[in-house]
């Protein structure tokens, strides 16, 4: 996947292709960060104010990938071909990060994958743990600010690889694997409750944790912190989306 650091402190070498996951000039930059806290309303009192960060997530991995991961891989990648559908159309890229694989998939394939994950015998992920959901509102995300996140388990093999389906935030619809991992039924649900994102197929998609009436989703990045205002020692401290940004 990469080289070893030899004793180059990854940290101090960002460009360095010594990276769990290839960050630097090879990884997937998501955001922009302004100042030491992020403020960007001209709060920021760190003396950092000037202060630019990239956020980066692992890049693509190069093989071979190491262990068991290019079994998987290969099996994967021979099993779609079969089913006449081209690797590389539904597999966006595959990322080995601190010993852990993840499959980023098309949203138009992912029933296709997960099927295929599940029922072949060198694979047999029989289990998904759950889907989280992930949002990166910044430009640099654009189209993809969205994420569902699957975890799958494979009892037989005793392995655990992850995919990762993004989404825009315009049109935030990705498939349901209900048909194929029914205990994913409430982790959608939940997921759509806090991030909108909308799982297309489910047979109850229907809020679990916030009002039926309620405007928005709370776990986006970009939703408000809301509140009242308190009173402190004969101070009056202003609601959270009313205070100084740190965020």
């Amino acid at each position: 996947m990469s080289e070893k650091s030899n004793g180059v402190n990854p940290d101090k070498d960002l460009n360095a292709q010594n990276l769990p996951g290839m960050r630097g000039d090879h990884g997937d930059v998501v955001a922009t960060r302004h100042g030491m806290f992020g403020a960007n309303n001209g709060g920021d009192t760190s003396g950092y104010g000037g202060l630019v960060r990239t956020v980066a997530m692992p890049g693509a991995g190069a093989r071979p990938y190491g262990g068991w991961f290019d079994e998987v891989a290969d099996e994967l990648e021979g099993a779609l071909e079969e089913q006449g559908l081209e690797p590389g159309n539904a597999i966006e890229k595959t990322v080995v990060d601190r010993g852990e694989l993840t499959f980023h998939i098309a949203r138009e394939h992912l029933l296709q994958v997960a099927k295929t994950l599940r029922d072949d015998p060198a694979l047999r992920f029989e289990l998904c743990t759950g889907v989280s959901g992930v949002h990166f509102p910044g430009p640099e995300s654009k189209g993809r600010e969205l994420h569902a996140v699957y975890h799958l388990r494979s009892i037989t093999h005793n392995r655990l690889i992850r995919l990762d389906v993004s989404a825009p935030d315009s049109d935030p619809h990705i498939p349901s694997v209900v048909p194929v991992y029914p205990t994913n039924d409430w982790h959608e649900r939940e997921t759509y409750d806090f991030f909108g994102i909308v799982f297309d197929g489910h047979p109850a998609l229907t809020r679990i944790m916030m009002p039926d009436d309620w405007q928005g989703f709370p776990q986006r990045k970009d939703y408000p912190l809301g509140g009242i205002p308190v009173e402190y020692k004969g101070a009056q401290i202003p609601a959270p989306d009313q205070r100084r940004s740190y965020s």
